[in-house]
């Protein structure tokens, strides 16, 4: 873990904190909209539900070798991280199904990867 490697950051690690660990609050009240939206949505639309435990793992707790503080913070990030991934996920999926047309070519945007098989960006004909 590279914040190991910086014990002279301790202060700055610990001023953090809070700002890291608030985020819980949203990604837990979208995590609950995502879940209604996806349920309802997808099955009118018939797109494929996304199976969660494909995405949020939380196991790094049960690694003898780290502390509390660092059980906790890697239990934190394998559900924010796995659920941002789920969500972007199903995300994807909602623009495929919407508005499958990539954007416009710019080197100052970085395409998702969901993209690959949608339109060209003013190609009527790709889209049909």
């Amino acid at each position: 873990m590279k914040s190991n490697k910086h014990p002279k950051k301790f202060f700055r690690h610990l001023i953090s904190t809070p700002f890291i660990h608030m985020m819980i609050i949203p990604l837990i009240i979208f995590d609950l909209f995502l879940e209604i939206y996806h349920n309802v949505c997808f099955r009118l639309y018939q797109i494929p539900l996304r199976k969660r435990s494909l995405y949020i793992r939380i196991d790094r707790q049960k690694l003898k070798y780290l502390n509390p503080i660092e059980k906790l913070n890697c239990m934190y990030c394998g559900y924010a991280n796995g659920f941002i991934h789920y969500a972007f996920e199903i995300a994807g999926d909602t623009e495929g199904y919407w508005c499958a047309i990539k954007h416009q070519k710019s080197k100052n945007f970085k395409e998702p990867p969901h993209h690959k098989n949608f339109a060209e960006y003013g190609n009527e004909k790709d889209l049909k």
